[in-house]
């Protein structure tokens, strides 16, 4: 069983049809239930098996209420992928612009969300000596970028020591864990910008969801079962350290 987060749009669905497409049962997260049924209703038409999941991974109390239910439901989550990063309305700001009661909502989507979401699963799957923990973090995590992302760097760049720091804690158990940092997505950004993006890119394209899904696939698999602690670079080919 898989739980992705953030997966009523964008890279996270991408992510949940191609788990499903391997014959995984799939927890659709999002924050609107709307967009999660869409994404689950498509893996069902497609021959998969899904369900929605919505609640907000900032919330504490309401992640564990949801992995609870979503559990009794449908069976212990033995593959989590931490994909929500996005929140609400987020812009390109400079700090020196940011207002300070806006900081949270980085840090406790990029940051807390991805520590919510682990520990609610984190105990069954050292109880089960088994389990698979992908984080999807990004380029901003690891390099400072000009272009006003400092707040958010700053939450991803969090979760990626988190995830080295867990790794080593769980692997005695037979839980990895790692980071995807993506660079530039297909998704990111408006269409009249894509081509001058692309060219900056040495394979000459930005990134699909489906390339995301593929990688999270072999890093939720058996075969991946002596990769853990580290952060892949999943950008085309740009040097992100």
């Amino acid at each position: 069983m898989a739980l992705v987060t953030g997966a009523g749009q964008g890279v996270g669905a991408g992510i949940a049809r191609m788990l499903a497409a391997q014959g995984a049962a799939v927890g659709v997260n999002d924050l609107v239930g709307e967009r999660a049924e869409r994404v689950a209703a498509e893996i069902a038409a497609a021959g998969g098996r899904a369900r929605a999941c919505a609640f907000d991974v900032t919330d504490g109390a309401k992640v564990a209420a949801g992995v609870a239910a979503f559990e009794k439901a449908q069976g212990p989550v033995d593959v989590l992928v931490n994909n929500a990063g996005v929140p609400p309305g987020m812009g390109l700001v400079q700090f020196r612009d940011m207002p300070p009661e806006t900081w949270a909502r980085y840090v406790d989507l990029n940051l807390y969300g991805v520590l919510h979401c682990t520990r609610a699963v984190l105990d069954g799957m050292c109880a089960r000596r088994f389990g698979r923990i992908v984080t999807i973090s990004s380029g901003a995590g690891q390099v400072g970028l000009p272009i006003g992302v400092s707040l958010y760097g700053a939450g991803k760049g969090g979760a990626i020591s988190f995830m080295r720091h867990l790794a080593i804690e769980v692997a005695r158990f037979g839980v990895t864990a790692n980071t995807l940092a993506l660079g530039l997505m297909a998704n990111a950004g408006d269409a009249a910008g894509i081509e001058g993006l692309a060219r900056t890119i040495p394979l000459g394209r930005l990134g699909l969801p489906e390339d995301v899904g593929a990688a999270v696939v072999f890093l939720a698999s058996r075969e991946a079962g002596w990769i853990t602690g580290q952060t892949i670079g999943l950008n085309g080919g740009t040097l992100t350290s």
